[in-house]
């Protein structure tokens, strides 16, 4: 069931994404070469209670960590810990954040030290479709729409789309209705719906530079490409408003 926002309960997903937004910068700023994804991941928390809210992914369905850290061949759901970042690496990172009971969710890929000219460019595409993908929030227009822009851009610049994983409804609970794909096919549009004003989506470009296929690892969280290919992921949550798209997760 999908529910549409206020413009009160707006504002309060607007509070959980800017400290989701100051957690996720402050890890930006940290993911350099020799620091551990564990020690990335202690600073989120850090910065997430000292701004009165708590981490969303800390024991969400058991998951051990306040952050999904995914390193070169990881899509999503990476577990922070003893792995140190080594230059020329890409880490994905995901921090979610809930006070007075609203959820703010975001996640940036970034490079470490210098990286290819392939795997910035994996980077930069990625967020160039969340980019298309956010224009497309504006009442009226349809969910079909905001895939269809991931899709168009991401395939015109030769890389695939995760297809397991999606973008989603947001509020009270990380994870509501609708799913928000980042493709469009015959199923998809089955379910296609028109953008409603209080609408609020998470919306995840996630980019292989390889073959689309993913598979998830022994510890029933990290999700990695099948063939070892690079893989960048981006997050915003947003908001349909009268006025067009409002980005829940900035400032």
């Amino acid at each position: 069931m999908i529910v549409l926002k206020s413009p009160r309960e707006i504002e309060l997903l607007r509070e959980a994404g800017r400290i989701a937004r100051l957690a996720l910068d402050a890890a930006r700023s940290l993911a350099r070469p020799g620091v551990t994804t564990g020690e990335i991941d202690a600073e989120v928390e850090r910065v997430i209670r000292a701004n009165g809210a708590t981490p969303e992914f800390k024991g969400y369905h058991g998951f051990p960590a306040s952050s999904c850290i995914s390193v070169n061949d990881q899509v999503v759901h990476g577990i922070p810990g003893a792995r140190r970042l080594k230059e020329g690496d890409i880490a994905g990172i995901d921090v979610g954040a809930r006070i007075k009971g609203f959820v703010g969710d975001n996640a940036a890929t970034v490079a470490v030290g210098r990286v290819s000219a392939e795997a910035q460019r994996l980077i930069d595409t990625t967020r160039e479709c969340l980019e298309q993908a956010i224009a497309q929030c504006r009442p009226g227009r349809r969910l079909s729409d905001i895939g269809r822009a991931v899709q168009t851009l991401a395939e015109s610049r030769g890389y695939t789309l995760v297809r397991e994983y999606a973008g989603h409804g947001i509020g009270t609970r990380m994870h509501e209705d609708p799913q928000v794909p980042n493709y469009v096919d015959d199923a998809t549009l089955r379910r296609d719906l028109v953008l409603k004003e209080g609408l609020c989506i998470a919306i995840e470009p996630m980019l292989n530079m390889g073959a689309a296929e993913v598979r998830v690892l022994d510890d029933d969280w990290t999700v990695v490409t099948l063939d070892g290919s690079l893989s960048a992921h981006w997050e915003d949550a947003v908001a349909v408003t009268k006025d067009g798209p409002v980005v829940l997760t900035r400032a």
